[in-house]
């Protein structure tokens, strides 16, 4: 995915209706990278969602491993959810993740306000596994 954090927020700044919003998130959706079809199972799927999401994860190695995130959804405008959230997230250390207030980035972003509330907690679920899996790869890290 091409498309930094740093590149939507700006993007986002110059976006004043959110019928555009709206078209550009799904747009970002769009360019999502490939998602392995044998990684869409249980295993993946990240509850809390109405729609269907998944999530990949793969870890680097070291005490504070970079993780990198593969995502994908069955709904366009989640999708384009999945790409903002993959951009904050992936490819970043395990510290990183742990560091990153996502709630105050999305809510730059005006998504709070935005957001049917289904929408709005698989956002927060996304998120949650996200720092679950970058926790577990820090105590795994401590424990080896």
């Amino acid at each position: 995915m091409s498309a930094t954090i740093d590149s939507i927020r700006e993007d986002f700044s110059f976006l004043d209706d959110w019928e555009d919003r709206y078209r550009y998130i799904i747009e970002l959706g769009a360019g999502l990278s490939p998602y392995p079809e044998e990684a869409r199972d249980d295993a993946h799927k990240v509850p809390g969602c109405v729609s269907q999401v998944w999530l990949h994860t793969s870890r680097g190695a070291g005490g504070d491993p970079v993780i990198t995130f593969l995502g994908d959804s069955d709904a366009h405008i989640v999708r384009g959810l999945v790409a903002i959230v993959l951009a904050l997230f992936s490819g970043r250390r395990a510290s990183e993740i742990l560091a990153t207030d996502a709630e105050t980035v999305l809510r730059e972003f005006g998504l709070d306000e935005h957001l049917t509330p289904q929408r709005a907690n698989g956002l927060r679920s996304m998120i949650q596994r996200i720092r679950r899996e970058a926790e577990n790869a820090s105590a795994s890290a401590a424990t080896a």
